[in-house]
């Protein structure tokens, strides 16, 4: 990697052969928007306040970031005609006070607003900038840090490279790209230590955010595009990132980013800066013009005063008169245009040096941007990797993340520990009797729907890990359905754990019959229970994005199935209108199956004699007594029935419990099956629904 004041190309391909040449001047590259405008309906009144567009997106709401409404009473304008242009090698910065419209810009260049309600255009190099294209070659860092815990500086960037580069480039070169990049970032001395949370300490708040942005830059984008990266920063933190920014831009990076207030120091090394009021422009320029704009308008900046702070105050001043800003944007418009004729040549420089689109990305893939092969002569894959290698990755991922917080399986165990501890105990070694029969049902009834209820923990993981996987696959870094295939693989193995751990501590103690081949069986529908409630809850996650509402649905939507299961009230005597829960009961399928493989011996007898009378008004009589009634009925019915007469088979229960209209082995698949269509479900809401754009 060549060394020129750490503002090279990175070229993992020259691997330092060509450190004594000077680095190649960038891939000219500008990025041109024109008369961007848009607008979305106004929140209406009353207690149930209408919703804007924006909130169909489970990830972009409505920006905090949006000016007040203009034009029609009815729609509310976020922009109004912005334009304007950044260029490879010159950081460009989007300011404004709160509402002022800087992040929704950055959304409509990024390619996050549904280009039927944006209007205007966004170029590249004079060609349309949308679709896969955009994706491939550009990068959005948003304002929160969005990554595991748990994981390395380095162990975060090499997942992103693994992610992000092609499975062409070798081991040794994605490291090699990784070591680069934190050598840019500055984050030499953090490297091998974890991000860290709330929990467990680790990197820096600037270390953290420069982690994140070298996640999204990990493939050496043309496009770069950052919504507010020094937001919560001190001010030496937020210096250090801005210059790694200016340094990727000067790499041949277009790097367009919004800033609230940037302080003396940051503002003299950005490049041109566009200063927004109420979705329109009051100032579009370098910095250094900021003095000159400002006097000529008639309220010019004092020597000693922060150009950029100024010009915010000033802007909040006019902002709180009827007309807004406007005098600033009118006058901005007439200063352009008396300006337009001495930049005209420039401009017309800068559009001559450029190049067609594809011709300059297969430019900059041979000078080593875009790290070497994420594209081939112009064309830019959809994604980087196979869905194997995408799978296989986010369960390395996975797996490195959760097995540094082993507490957390424990707890689970633990909690499975002590609840087979409590069914032992209260159902210990049941007796071959009409009241062992009714406790074995109770026991398989809430045996059953424990597994369930337990399963309720996975909720809060995928409501977690949300906004990663919007980010990730925002820019194509993997498809949704690797996603869950891993999210299903991560999942099992600890499953099959806590099902062993039910079925040794319940299965004996409870006196359950079958011997060994009885036991697999009971293992097996416990495992089959734990992994269709994994993929419930998983399901619901996805369509309930908060972790406590999410749990009173789980909670309730369980209860229901418990409650139509056939414990309580059998499928014969379920009201007509309702028998179609019966058979979507996720608790019926393993309670008749662990009725069947505990009841289907057809030697066993659960009454004998006089125990007929269990429960009835004559149980509490004599023996002698219920042996003279015994007698009579025998007489009765013309057959002898003694003391050790087998009254009440196995098949017998099975019987009076309707649950033999589905043989267990069926019971077992449909359960597992359950499982599997819960997390086809939970793929088509992640196709649907988890959608980066605002609408």
């Amino acid at each position: 990697m060549a060394a020129a004041s750490g503002h090279a190309v990175i070229d993992i391909d020259a691997a330092g052969n060509d450190a004594a040449k000077p680095p190649p001047p960038p891939v000219p590259y500008v990025l041109n928007f024109t008369d961007l405008s848009y607008s979305v309906r106004k929140v209406g009144g009353g207690l149930f306040p209408a919703c804007l567009p924006s909130c169909g997106s489970s990830n972009l709401v409505a920006s905090a970031d949006a000016p007040p409404s203009s034009g029609s009473r009815h729609t509310k304008t976020l922009l109004d005609g912005i334009s304007g242009e950044a260029c490879a090698g010159e950081l460009f910065a989007v300011m404004g006070a709160s509402g002022s419209g800087k992040s929704t810009l950055v959304d409509a260049l990024a390619g996050r607003i549904s280009r039927d309600s944006l209007r205007g255009g966004v170029t590249l190099n004079g060609e349309p900038l949308h679709g896969r294209r955009l994706r491939a070659i550009s990068a959005y860092v948003m304002q929160d840090d969005l990554l595991y815990p748990m994981l390395t500086v380095r162990e975060t960037l090499l997942f992103a490279a693994e992610f992000r580069l092609p499975r062409a480039l070798s081991p040794e070169r994605k490291r090699a790209r990784v070591d680069a990049l934190v050598d840019q970032l500055g984050l030499s001395r953090a490297a091998d230590t974890i991000i860290g949370d709330e929990s467990h300490r680790g990197v820096s708040g600037g270390e953290r955010r420069r982690v994140s942005i070298g996640t999204d830059i990990i493939h050496d984008p043309i496009l770069l595009f950052l919504d507010e990266p020094t937001s919560g920063l001190d001010s030496a933190s937020a210096f250090m990132v801005v210059q790694v920014l200016r340094r990727i831009a000067q790499s041949g990076s277009v790097v367009i980013m919004t800033i609230h207030q940037p302080s003396a120091r940051i503002l003299g090394i950005l490049d041109r800066l566009l200063l927004l009021s109420r979705g329109r422009t009051v100032y579009a320029g370098t910095p250094a013009g900021l003095k000159p704009f400002f006097s000529e308008f008639g309220a010019p900046i004092p020597d000693n005063e922060n150009p950029a702070e100024f010009a915010l105050d000033t802007i909040r001043e006019y902002e709180r008169q009827p007309d807004g800003a406007a005098a600033l944007a009118d006058f901005n418009a007439k200063w352009q245009n008396n300006s337009s004729s001495a930049s005209l040549d420039l401009k017309d420089s800068k559009l001559m040096s450029t190049m067609p689109l594809e011709l300059a990305i297969a430019e900059s893939v041979s000078r080593g941007k875009l790290v070497a092969g994420s594209a081939v002569n112009g064309s830019v894959p959809t994604f980087a990797n196979p869905p194997w290698t995408e799978v296989w990755v986010l369960i390395k991922r996975s797996f490195t993340n959760t097995r540094r917080m082993p507490e957390l399986f424990f707890m689970r165990l633990g909690t499975i520990l002590v609840t087979g501890f409590i069914f032992a105990t209260i159902f210990c070694r049941l007796d071959d009797t009409p009241r062992g029969v009714q406790e074995r049902l109770g026991f398989f009834a809430m045996g059953m729907s424990t597994m369930f209820y337990v399963c309720a923990d996975a909720l809060p993981v995928f409501v977690q890990e949300r906004h990663i996987y919007l980010r990730e696959t925002a820019h194509n870094a993997y498809r949704r359905v690797s996603y869950v295939l891993a999210n299903a693989v991560v999942a099992f193995p600890p499953l099959v754990l806590l099902s062993l751990a039910f079925a040794v501590t319940t299965f004996w103690a409870v006196g359950l019959a079958g011997g060994g081949s009885s036991f697999l069986f009971f293992f097996l529908t416990v495992l089959a229970s734990f992994w269709a409630g994994s993929g419930f809850v998983t399901f619901l996650s996805a369509v309930v994005p908060h972790v406590m509402l999410g749990y009173t649905v789980v909670v309730a939507i369980l209860a229901y199935f418990l409650l139509f299961s056939g414990f309580f009230i059998t499928r014969a005597r379920i009201p007509i209108y309702w028998k179609w829960f019966h058979y979507l009961s996720l608790v019926k399928y393993p309670y008749q199956a662990v009725m069947q493989n505990e009841f289907g011996g057809a030697a066993r007898c659960f009454s004998r004699g006089v125990q007929m009378f269990d429960g009835s008004p004559i149980g509490s009589l004599p023996e002698a007594v219920k042996m003279k009634v015994l007698e009579a009925i025998s007489n009765t019915l013309g057959t002898s029935i003694t003391a050790d007469t087998c009254v009440t088979t196995g098949a017998d229960v099975l019987a009076m419990q309707a649950v033999m209209d589905i043989g267990k082995w069926k019971c077992l698949l449909i359960t597992v099956a359950w499982g599997f269509f819960f997390r086809a479900l939970f793929y088509v809401v992640l196709r649907v629904g988890s959608k980066n754009k605002r609408k």
